[in-house]
């Protein structure tokens, strides 16, 4: 597929930039596909997304989507909330980092989380805010109350919309998903109904002194079912391909970016592909740009039985994984990431 316009992100970047991006555009990194062909589509447009969402998820594990349904101004309004608040003096945000609660609500401060194979903290910080539910939907130690910020009493307001309208896309998404691998439609929907999903907003903040063997964000996959990525403030996602080649990442304006996360990948016994990304650092001449992104991890319930599917476990392809709950490998990954003693 030719690639279209990347001007949103090349502008007033510097000549080396544009280069590198003008090199992309040859090649995008990972398929696109339409959403809207799913939601609004004819049988015959439903039945091509859901054998190319299929393809991407299982070949690379990553796909662009546009007419993802996420309303652009929500989006832009969140980022400047984002942007506000982490631009508060650091004593004022270590106000909103909760002892106990594992990052998993509000404030985690610089250089608190590494990946799981690495000793060196990330290059970021963020704030974190999960699913609201009232009493006795779920057990409350799973949803801990979600942190509010004084000083921005919209922030809040924000990201709960913005939580809202990831969690009715990557639904729709599942529910491809659930036709490709032929156990329906409507599988996960009862998983992800007041799932355990997280909005993160990450701040990478200017480097201001050579990193020690740190990047912003070393090499990982993700933990959840799919991951949601609104287009950063910057450049440097990249992923691995099978090939063991780094390709960078630049999404179209209105694209947001989905990848395969750990626990779908479980479910079907590696046949969809969590595949290992990381965000590099800049060049040093514009290590004083700082890198401002929107993750949406999609969590299901934390009682969702991970056993692979029978489908899925073949004389070629045989057991991958124990069975375990999705709360239980949540709580294990947290571990493994630094954020749970």
């Amino acid at each position: 597929m030719p690639a279209r316009s990347t001007a949103f992100f090349i502008k007033n970047k510097p000549a080396t930039f544009v280069a590198q991006a003008n090199t992309i555009m040859a090649k995008r990194a990972i398929p696109l596909v339409d959403l809207s062909k799913f939601t609004e589509g004819t049988p015959e447009e439903r039945t091509a997304f859901v054998a190319e969402l299929g393809k991407a998820f299982h070949e690379i594990g990553f796909v662009g989507v546009i007419n993802h349904g996420i309303p652009k101004q929500l989006i832009d309004d969140f980022y400047a909330a984002s942007k506000a608040f982490f631009a508060l003096p650091e004593a004022v945000k270590r106000q909103y980092e909760i002892p106990g609660l594992a990052g998993q609500r509000g404030y985690t401060s610089f250089g608190k989380e590494h990946a799981k194979q690495s000793k060196v903290a990330d290059l970021k910080e963020f704030f974190q805010i999960g699913q609201e539910v009232g009493n006795g939907d779920v057990p409350p130690e799973h949803y801990p109350p979600n942190v509010a910020v004084a000083e921005l009493p919209e922030f809040h307001k924000l990201g709960r919309d913005l939580y809202q309208s990831f969690e009715k896309s990557g639904g729709q998404l599942l529910r491809a998903i659930g036709i490709h691998l032929g156990i329906g439609e409507e599988y996960f929907e009862k998983h992800i109904h007041l799932g355990n999903s997280i909005l993160r907003a990450i701040f990478y903040p200017p480097i201001t002194q050579e990193p020690a063997s740190a990047i912003r964000a070393e090499q990982h996959e993700d933990i959840n079912l799919i991951t949601l990525l609104v287009g950063a403030s910057a450049g440097g996602l990249q992923v691995l391909t099978m090939d063991n080649e780094w390709l960078e990442v630049v999404p179209e304006q209105d694209e947001i970016v989905i990848n395969v996360g750990d626990m779908l990948q479980r479910l079907t016994n590696n046949y969809l592909k969590s595949t290992t990304h990381r965000v590099v650092n800049p060049p040093r001449a514009e290590w004083h740009n700082p890198r401002l992104s929107i993750p949406f991890f999609l969590h299901p319930r934390s009682d969702m039985d991970l056993t692979c599917l029978p489908s899925t476990v073949t004389a070629e392809q045989p057991l991958a994984y124990e069975p375990i709950t999705a709360g239980d490998y949540l709580n294990e990954r947290l571990r493994e990431i630094g954020l749970k003693k």
